[in-house]
């Protein structure tokens, strides 16, 4: 049973899963909150990684329904999937500190 909990989450694509398997075997999370708080870390980074690669295919800009060009829809949920992953980081205690 123990080697099911390590796993990472099968929603999870290979580079958030490697992520995890970095994360969990370098800082030893095997606890139950600290598992649901690296699966909120790594879903987030995906989640950065996907709005990424959709702004860049599709620019950085967007025409809306009155021709105006305005950000990218993407750009607000990298935005916020980076903060995410940041604020689970920390909550796992793995933010970088300040020396």
């Amino acid at each position: 049973m123990k080697k099911a909990k390590n796993a990472p989450p099968g929603h999870l694509r290979t580079p958030a899963k490697a992520l995890w398997a970095r994360l969990r075997e370098d800082y030893c999370i095997d606890d139950a909150g600290g598992l649901a708080l690296l699966e909120a870390t790594c879903a987030s980074y995906q989640r950065c990684e996907e709005a990424r690669a959709l702004i860049g295919k599709e620019g950085l800009t967007t025409v809306d329904r009155f021709g105006q060009t305005r950000a990218h829809p993407g750009i607000a949920i990298e935005r916020d999937s980076r903060g995410q992953m940041i604020s689970a980081l920390r909550a796992l205690k793995l933010a970088p500190t300040e020396d």
